[in-house]
C-alpha cells in the first residue's frame, strides 16, 4: 500500500470544522511521518460538486461522487446544519452505503452518524453523535445503540464521533491505530492538542435531560427536591412530599423519570454545582454545602464519577466571565473574579 486514501463526503451546509479538523490531523501526521511511513491522501467528493458552500460560508472544491469509486481506506462523513436536507438526498445516502462496502473503515463526525444510520450501516451497532441530538437519533434509529457520553465510539469498522471538534480526537485515534502512539502523540503535540481528551460529552451537555414527570405527585416531589438541594433529602422524606409510601414512590418514580430517586437527587446536585462553578466565585466547599454534599470529599467523588473531571477542572474550562466580573445567573448578581 503506497498511501491511505481518505474520501471525505462534502455536501452543501455541512460544518467546515467537521471536515477540516480531521484532515488537518492527517496532513500533520503526513508531515511528521518518516520516509518509510504510508501517508494519507485526501479526496473530496460531493453531489453538489464542483463548488460546495459550508454552513459557515467557507467554500470547498470537490469532485463528483463518481470520483470516489474504487477502494477506500477511510470514508469520512461530516455533520452540519443542513443535515435534514442531506438525509432526504437518496442519491447521497445510497452512495454512502455503497462506498462503505468498499472502505476499510467508515468514520463520522457529529451528525454524520445520522447519515451512516440512514444508510443502514449502524444497525445492531453502538454509535455516538452530538449530545444535543442523541435522543433524536435513538428514536429515529431504534436498531442503533446510541451512547451520548463518549467522545467517539469504535464498533468494528465504524467510528462515530460526537460534537464538532471531537472529529479531531477521532482522527488522532485513527492515526494512532495506523502508525502507533508515538506519531499520534507527536501530531497532537504539534497541533497543541490532548492526545486523549479527558472526560466525555456530559461535561458539555445539560446533565438533567429528563423532563419533569407527568404524574402530579412525582412532579411535585421533583420540584420540592430542586428547592431543597442543600438538605439531606432521604427517599422517605421525598416520598412524604408526594404523599406516597416509600416503596410505591420509588417504583412510580423510576417508571416516570427513568432513574431511582437517589440517582435523580445526585444528578440534580451535580447540575446545580455545575451552574455555580461556571457562574459564581463561591469556593468549592461553599458549593458543596449549597448542593447538599455533607463533605467536600463526597462532592469531589460524585462530581468525578459523573463528569470525569474535578470541580476545579470544570470551573477552569467553563467559568463565565463578564466585563465587570463573574455573572451569577442563579442569583442574578455580579461579583469580582476569584
Amino acid at each position: 500500500m503506497l498511501e491511505r486514501r481518505v474520501v471525505v463526503v462534502v455536501y452543501a451546509g455541512a460544518m467546515s470544522l467537521d471536515i477540516t479538523g480531521p484532515i488537518e490531523v492527517f496532513d500533520t501526521a503526513n508531515r511528521l511521518l518518516g520516509p518509510s511511513g504510508i501517508p494519507y491522501r485526501t479526496d473530496f467528493v460531493s453531489a453538489d460538486a464542483p463548488v460546495v458552500r459550508m454552513s459557515s460560508g467557507v467554500v470547498m472544491e470537490a469532485s463528483p461522487l463518481e470520483a470516489g469509486e474504487g477502494p477506500i481506506d477511510t470514508l469520512l462523513v461530516p455533520g452540519g446544519w443542513s443535515l435534514n436536507d442531506a438525509l432526504g438526498d437518496q442519491v447521497l445516502v445510497s452512495w454512502i452505503g455503497r462506498a462503505a462496502a468498499r472502505s476499510r473503515r467508515v468514520a463520522s463526525v457529529c451528525g454524520g452518524s445520522f447519515l451512516l444510520a440512514e444508510a443502514g450501516l449502524l444497525d445492531g451497532r453502538r454509535a455516538t453523535t452530538h449530545w444535543a441530538y442523541s435522543e433524536a437519533m435513538a428514536c429515529r434509529y431504534p436498531d442503533v445503540t446510541v451512547d451520548a457520553e463518549p467522545i467517539f465510539v469504535w464498533d468494528g469498522p465504524f467510528v462515530t464521533s460526537a460534537g464538532v471538534s471531537t472529529g479531531i480526537d477521532m482522527a488522532l485515534a485513527l492515526v494512532e491505530a495506523d502508525h502507533g502512539s508515538a506519531l499520534a502523540l507527536e501530531t497532537a503535540r504539534f497541533l497543541v492538542l490532548f492526545l486523549k481528551r479527558h472526560g466525555g460529552q456530559s461535561q458539555y451537555s445539560a446533565l438533567l435531560d429528563a423532563q419533569l414527570a407527568d404524574h402530579p405527585p412525582i412532579r411535585a416531589a421533583q420540584e420540592w427536591i430542586l428547592d431543597h438541594l442543600d438538605a439531606p433529602l432521604p427517599v422517605a422524606e421525598i416520598a412524604r412530599q408526594a404523599n406516597m409510601s416509600q416503596r410505591n414512590f420509588a417504583r412510580v418514580f423510576r417508571r416516570q423519570v427513568g432513574t431511582t430517586p437517589g440517582q435523580y437527587v445526585e444528578r440534580t446536585r451535580i447540575a446545580r454545582a455545575r451552574e455555580l462553578l461556571a457562574t459564581t466565585d463561591l469556593t468549592i466547599s461553599q458549593i458543596a454545602g449549597r448542593c447538599g454534599f455533607a463533605a467536600t470529599e463526597t462532592f469531589f467523588r460524585s462530581f468525578g464519577r459523573t463528569l470525569g473531571l474535578t470541580p476545579r477542572e470544570y470551573r477552569h474550562r467553563f467559568q463565565v466571565i463578564s466585563p465587570s466580573g463573574l455573572i451569577d445567573r442563579h442569583h442574578g448578581r455580579e461579583s469580582s473574579p476569584a
